[in-house]
C-alpha cells in the first residue's frame, strides 16, 4: 500500500508538470495561476502545493528535466581518465543541441524560460538559480579546458575560463536563435559546425598560428 502511494504521488508530479508545461508554453507564465494548472491536471490546489511550493519550484522542477541529462554528459569533460577532453566537450554541446531539437518537452521548456518568462518578483529567485546552473556549467566546461592543457591538446597560455565563456555563448546563443526560428537554422548540422571551428581555433593556436 505505502509503494503505491509513492507510485501515485510520482505520478502526479508528472502530471502537473507535464500539464504546467504545456499551459505555460500556450499563455505564457505570468498569465499562468496555479489554480490554471490543478483544473488542467484534474488535482486540488493543494495537491500542487504538496508537490511543489509556489510557482516558482514548480519552473525549477520543470527545469531540472532538461538540465539533468545535460549535466550527465557534462560531468564528463573534466574527468582525468585519458580520454580526449576536448571531445567530450564537444560531445557535450552537440548533445544539448540534440536535445533541444528532438525532445519537445526540452524545447517547450526552454522556450518557456527564455521568451515567457519574466524574472521578477516571486520569479527572481529562478533567475538566481539559472544564474548558479550558469556558473556550474562554466566550471565544468573550465575543468575540461584545463585538462586538455595538460594533455597537450591546447596551448599553456591559453586561459582555460575564456575558452569556457565562449563555448557556453556559442552554445547558448545557437540554441536562441533556433528557439527564435527553428525553421530558419538547422542547427543539427550548423551547431556541431560551429563547435567545431570553435576548437580548431583553440588547437591552431597550439601550433603557433595567431
Amino acid at each position: 500500500m505505502v509503494r503505491k502511494t509513492k507510485e501515485e504521488a510520482l505520478e502526479t508530479r508528472a502530471r502537473i508538470l507535464e500539464t504546467a508545461e504545456h499551459i505555460f508554453s500556450e499563455q505564457g507564465v505570468a498569465h499562468t495561476s496555479l489554480q490554471d494548472i490543478a483544473a488542467a491536471a484534474n488535482v486540488t490546489r493543494g495537491a500542487i502545493y504538496w508537490h511543489f511550493r509556489n510557482k516558482t519550484d514548480l519552473l525549477d522542477a520543470m527545469l531540472q528535466r532538461v538540465k539533468l541529462p545535460i549535466e550527465d554528459a557534462r560531468q564528463r569533460p573534466g574527468e582525468d581518465d585519458g580520454t580526449d577532453p576536448l571531445q567530450r566537450l564537444r560531445d557535450c554541446a552537440v548533445f544539448a543541441f540534440e536535445l533541444i531539437c528532438q525532445e519537445a518537452s526540452a524545447h517547450r521548456i526552454c522556450e518557456i524560460l527564455t521568451f515567457k518568462c519574466e524574472y521578477v518578483a516571486e520569479m527572481a529567485d529562478l533567475r538566481r538559480r539559472h544564474f548558479e546552473d550558469r556558473n556550474n556549467c562554466l566550471g565544468q566546461y573550465e575543468a575540461g579546458f584545463r585538462q586538455a592543457i595538460r594533455n597537450g591538446q591546447l596551448p599553456a597560455t591559453l586561459d582555460p575560463r575564456h575558452a569556457a565563456i565562449g563555448l557556453h555563448a556559442l552554445t547558448y546563443g545557437l540554441i536562441l536563435d533556433w528557439l527564435l526560428a527553428p525553421a530558419a537554422i538547422d542547427i543539427l548540422a550548423v551547431g556541431p559546425r560551429m563547435v567545431d571551428s570553435f576548437l580548431a581555433g583553440l588547437r591552431q593556436r597550439a601550433g603557433g598560428t595567431s
